[in-house]
């Protein structure tokens, strides 16, 4: 009879073992499921911003081909027109109002720059992630760049 009890006690034991392992993978499988939404909301929001600092960079750029910096400073010597802080900034501030990027992005932050002939733009925005891991981040800050510059065709 002894050994009869020692067979049954192993049977129950392995069921609280298999209880025990099903929950660990619910939880792993958990975890998985929101690192891949937080990955894809990051993701999303990178294109976004990324097509912004494209456009913000057009914007600006066209903004000194198109104003009296382009009668008064011409073009480099490589045929890129010559572009100036004051009417980049504004122009990139001007087109990122214009798009609602501010509502579509609360806590937008950006800067633009001339180097050289170009027009540089750089946007970054907080997201707060879908998914949160217990002692992982809840936000995260993302970011793109953009750069375009005015240049004569041959």
């Amino acid at each position: 009879m002894t050994a009869r009890h020692g067979v049954t006690g192993g049977a129950r034991d392995q069921r609280g073992q298999t209880t025990l392992m099903i929950i660990g993978f619910a939880g792993v499988l958990f975890m998985m499921l929101a690192v891949v939404v937080d990955a894809s909301a990051a993701y999303l929001q990178r294109q976004g911003l990324a097509t912004l600092a494209d456009g913000a960079a057009l914007a600006g750029a066209d903004a000194g081909a198109t104003g009296g910096e382009a009668y008064t400073g011409g073009f480099r010597d490589d045929d890129r027109a010559i572009q100036t802080e004051r009417v980049a900034e504004a122009a990139v501030a001007s087109y990122l109002l214009e798009v609602g990027a501010f509502r579509r992005y609360p806590g937008l932050g950006y800067d633009a720059s001339v180097d050289g002939g170009s027009v540089e733009v750089r946007i970054s925005a907080p997201l707060d992630l879908p998914l949160t891991l217990p002692g992982g981040p809840e936000e995260a800050t993302i970011a793109a760049t953009g750069s375009a510059a005015v240049q004569l065709s041959p």
